[in-house]
């Protein structure tokens, strides 16, 4: 009894702590391979655009779609799900894209948990919220609207005790952090000589 106890404990510990990690796989894909539905949705926002490129994203805990593109000055990711729905619109910005108060609550939380860091990459978030329509969240992100829902994602490189680590880590609109995890590269699928 005692020995059933101790192996449910190490499996649910282990299932927890791979669920906190991202092990993320991205292939190109053909305009055939992706879902219709969604590209009917956003086939509109897609007409002055440049460089759209079709994936599909596979990590630890779910398989996507992605489009991505240039409009404008703006790099843009739309994600949705294996179903077809929108999950999430994405636009890289910079630093000084974000509003200063909000910034600060950001950097203080990475300036006590990682005593040396270096923010790669950061991304303005609109997620599509429940009870909202997704017609509304596509304006909204092409807009470029700062509301309070939006979130905004940092990939961040942080120095730990065996090298530097990558994280991912999703903030909202006011700084306040909603979920941090490792990031890992992609594993290779063939021998490298």
């Amino acid at each position: 009894m005692k020995f059933k106890y101790i192996l449910y404990l190490l499996v649910g510990t282990a299932q927890i702590a791979s669920a906190q990690n991202k092990y993320e796989r991205e292939s190109r894909i053909d305009k055939d391979d992706f879902p219709n539905t969604s590209y009917l949705l956003i086939k509109d926002y897609l007409e002055d655009a440049k460089r759209v490129r079709f994936y599909q994203e596979t990590d630890s805990t779910k398989k996507s779609y992605e489009v991505k593109f240039k409009k404008g000055r703006l790099h843009y990711s739309v994600e949705f799900d294996e179903k077809g729905l929108l999950e999430d619109v994405e636009f890289k910005i910079k630093e000084r894209d974000i509003p200063n108060e909000t910034w600060e609550t950001i950097t203080f939380y990475l300036d006590e948990n990682h005593s040396k860091y270096r923010v790669k990459k950061i991304q303005q978030q609109y997620p599509v919220r429940k009870g909202q329509p997704t017609d509304k969240t596509l304006h909204n992100a092409f807009q470029n609207l700062i509301l309070p829902e939006l979130n905004y994602e940092l990939v961040f490189s942080a120095k730990e005790s065996n090298g530097f680590q990558e994280y991912e880590a999703l903030f909202d609109s006011e700084g306040q952090l909603i979920r941090i995890r490792k990031s890992f590269p992609p594993s290779y699928d063939h021998v490298l000589y």
